[in-house]
């Protein structure tokens, strides 16, 4: 029976270690976080260079605080994909390291699976329409037949990526998202933005155009930021209330890191309050990145088998959350 899991998080600016017991108890979760010169975004090369220099103490810390001896672990996982290519790497070259040394099986994880997985576990959500928001992922999401099944996502650009994007271009660092929520409280004035809902999926690209044209003619930053929010986060909640409404589920689950804007929360919480449905979301800190996520999905995974051998474990930037099998939902 497997009592603890270690799970290394290295898919984008976070390079995060995290220790999990079988009964969903997270030990511990540290990370380090590249932080780009402000006006700029991730650069693999230097974000993989930091996670780097930063792996030997995350792995140190993450063990400590977690209590359990290295001998106790049972399994090694790590984010196999999607993700940076040079920031991948880094991950799986330290949790090779570790299921060598160690002598225990590694374990690949779809990053974006572990969003829903984690999500789930705090949240006790246990049957939903799942909204995935980062800078990774734009989807809609509900589990059917043995896999996540995509039912909206974005034609261009993610949420993350829209948010990021107009803050660079303000001058701000990445990620920006959280600048911008603060911003956007500043104001109530609502600046004509392109909505652009496409069936069941939606597209930024036009509404990030008009947003830094309007920035650089002289409209107000908190406008813009206000505006943005209001017009992009209307159509990821009309899109989920289709979903919600298609699959008959009465629960919606928010994850990845843009759940953590309470903006979006108060709206999709609207939205779904007009179809008695709940709405559960993971604690701010687990919202985004994190080596929980990794470790949490990884136990569930090696319970059902699900192990690498280590010559045979690659990184795939390219990794639809609906290729994976989950045999631990059927």
């Amino acid at each position: 029976m497997m009592r603890y899991v270690i799970g290394v998080e290295s898919t984008a600016h976070t390079f995060s270690v995290s220790v999990v017991s079988s009964g969903g108890r997270i030990l511990s979760n540290e990370k380090s976080v590249y932080r780009p010169p402000a006006g700029s975004g991730i650069h693999p090369f230097e974000a993989s260079q930091s996670h780097l220099r930063s792996a030997p103490g995350v792995v140190s810390a993450a063990i400590a605080k977690s209590g359990v001896d290295v001998e106790e672990l049972d399994a090694v996982c790590y984010s196999m994909g999607p993700g940076l290519g040079p920031c991948l790497r880094v991950g799986a070259v330290v949790a090779r390291t570790l299921a060598a040394s160690l002598g225990k099986p590694l374990v690949p994880v779809n990053h974006a699976v572990g969003h829903i997985e984690l999500g789930a576990l705090l949240s006790h959500s246990k049957d939903p329409v799942v909204l995935l928001v980062s800078g990774g992922h734009t989807m809609v999401i509900a589990f059917s037949a043995g896999k996540w099944r995509v039912l909206g996502e974005t034609l261009d650009l993610t949420l993350g990526q829209l948010l990021d994007q107009f803050g660079r271009h303000a001058g701000l660092s990445s990620p920006c998202g959280a600048a911008i929520e603060e911003s956007a409280s500043r104001s109530s004035e609502y600046l004509k933005l392109p909505y652009s809902v496409k069936g069941n999926d939606v597209s930024f690209s036009g509404l990030l155009t008009a947003a830094k044209n309007m920035l650089s003619g002289g409209a107000g930053f908190d406008d813009l930021c206000y505006s943005i929010q209001e017009t992009a986060f209307a159509m990821v909640a009309e899109v989920t209330e289709r979903a919600l409404a298609f699959t008959g589920k009465k629960e919606v689950m928010i994850v990845g890191g843009v759940a953590a804007n309470r903006r979006l929360n108060e709206m999709i919480a609207t939205m779904a309050a007009r179809h008695s449905a709940s709405v559960s979301l993971a604690p701010v800190e687990y919202a985004g990145d994190c080596g929980a996520q990794i470790a949490w999905t990884g136990l569930l995974a090696c319970s059902r088998g699900a192990k690498l051998p280590i010559r045979e474990s690659p990184v795939r930037q390219s990794w639809r959350l609906d290729t994976v099998d989950i045999p631990w939902r059927s």
